[in-house]
């Protein structure tokens, strides 16, 4: 980026003079993806990004352009004057600290370093190992990308990120007769190649077929009400899904979220302390600066049950009297919204067995196999990937096809008690047609008078 700094810097100040704000994002990079299914490499993607966007703001209303032929910047600069021109809104910007920084994330070995070759040697190993009896289908996708930002504003900012990103995902289908099991898992990390030297890959690719090949002599589910566990990533789903898009200010604007209006209110048990925290480098949805130059930090949501903050962008933060959180998250090429990073449950301080002792009559949630959650209602249903039965304070036989349902805030309400362990998972998040890294996760959790069912 460095041999465009100055057309940048030109841009910014022939266009500010026409404009209330300007800022430009751009970006080069590499990246690879790999698809294996069922033994056959059925995709092969290695590509380069490079891109620009600017944004305008006239008029209350944004100007917005991307080019992916930065030489035509000044060009398309134009062109979002004249969108900002050719309308009238009222978007303001909240406040925003002017930084001028460079941020390299931490990378041993360096992804574009790794021979084609040696990656699909990774995703071959998963397969072979996934491999087991009554797996009838299994699909191993790989991808990464190294990519280095620039960010600049007509308010004084200048901010150059370098990062690298990288994740592997599992998925095998078993089957017995006529029943059908899932089984996925995922790793990866903000960093290089090394976060697979650690990892003992033939044991993670197994541990998905085994759960799904187990799931084939599970019993159907009871219906009804019961205290349950849900393990680490099915509280970081139910965080994510329940509560972390209903704390979207977007989506709080547009009357979409059941937490509207909420702030300041208790909304869960005391003991429910929630966290989005995009600056935490162990996370997969970690990133030191969003895409409107705020610097990240750790934001604490839910704070002993109350709702303590939000997630916002500048618009969205003015429009709701705060500063931004810096959860503006967008690609290249598309507009700004507000996005989760890392969102996770704090731990509490029990032992597994101290969570399950009491439980005369109820069940263990592990994992999530996908869902669907209404913020404006505030309603949610997930689908557990495997359950157990908890009879007498043990864990009993296994069940299939659990699902939990249930009111964001009645859930949230019924959380009482959390285990001391803590683990987050990588994933991807869809919104308007956007996709964004992010982690979520937490503790094991204990939930009374959950509503369980079996799920298809």
């Amino acid at each position: 980026m460095e041999k465009y700094i100055d057309l940048f810097k030109k841009i910014i100040e022939n266009t500010s003079t026409e404009a209330d704000y300007v800022d430009i994002r751009a970006g080069k990079g590499k990246n690879t993806n790999l698809v294996m299914k069922d033994g056959q490499v059925q995709l092969v993607n290695t590509g380069t990004i490079l891109g620009a966007r600017i944004r305008v703001l006239k008029n209350g209303t944004w100007g917005f352009a991307y080019t992916n032929e930065i030489e035509k910047l000044e060009e398309i600069a134009e062109t979002s004057i004249k969108i900002s021109n050719s309308l009238k809104g009222d978007i303001e910007l909240s406040k925003s600290e002017i930084i001028e920084d460079k941020v390299k994330t931490p990378c041993k070995i360096p992804l574009s370093s790794v021979d084609i070759e040696e990656k699909k040697e990774l995703i071959n190993d998963v397969h072979k190992s996934a491999n087991i009896e009554n797996v009838k289908s299994i699909t191993v996708n790989y991808s990464d990308n190294e990519l280095e930002t620039f960010f600049i504003s007509s308010e004084g900012s200048s901010i150059s990120v370098d990062e690298s990103r990288v994740g592997l995902f599992l998925n095998v289908v078993a089957s017995e007769g006529n029943l059908i099991q899932f089984g996925h898992s995922s790793m990866g990390g903000v960093k290089g190649y090394e976060v697979f030297e650690n990892e003992d890959i033939d044991k993670f690719a197994r541990e998905v077929s085994e759960k799904a090949t187990r799931l084939l002599k599970a019993s159907t589910p009871p219906s009804g009400k019961f205290p349950i566990i849900a393990d680490n990533e099915l509280t970081g789903v139910c965080v994510h899904e329940a509560l972390g898009h209903a704390v979207e200010g977007d989506l709080i604007l547009q009357n979409d979220s059941i937490l509207k209006g909420k702030l300041g209110e208790n909304i869960g048990s005391d003991i429910v302390n929630i966290v989005d925290d995009a600056s935490l480098k162990d996370g997969f949805g970690y990133y030191p600066y969003d895409v409107e130059g705020t610097k990240t930090q750790r934001n604490q949501l839910i704070k002993d049950g109350e709702l303590v903050s939000l997630l916002t962008s500048r618009e969205s933060a003015s429009k709701l009297n705060r500063t931004s959180s810096g959860n503006a998250r967008s690609s290249l090429s598309d507009q700004p919204i507000v996005r989760m990073s890392n969102t996770f449950m704090e731990p509490g301080d029990m032992s597994f067995d101290e969570l399950i002792e009491d439980i005369k009559d109820g069940i263990y949630l592990k994992g999530s196999r996908g869902g669907q959650v209404d913020t404006g209602k505030g309603i949610f249903q997930f689908n557990a990937a495997e359950s157990f039965k908890i009879k007498n304070g043990e864990i009993k036989e296994p069940l299939r096809d659990v699902s939990l349902s249930g009111n964001i805030l009645e859930t949230l309400k019924n959380v009482d008690a959390l285990g001391s362990d803590f683990k987050l998972g990588i994933g991807f998040c869809g919104k308007s047609g956007q996709t964004a890294p992010v982690g979520d996760g937490g503790p094991h959790t204990r939930i009374l008078d959950a509503l369980v069912g079996g799920s298809s």
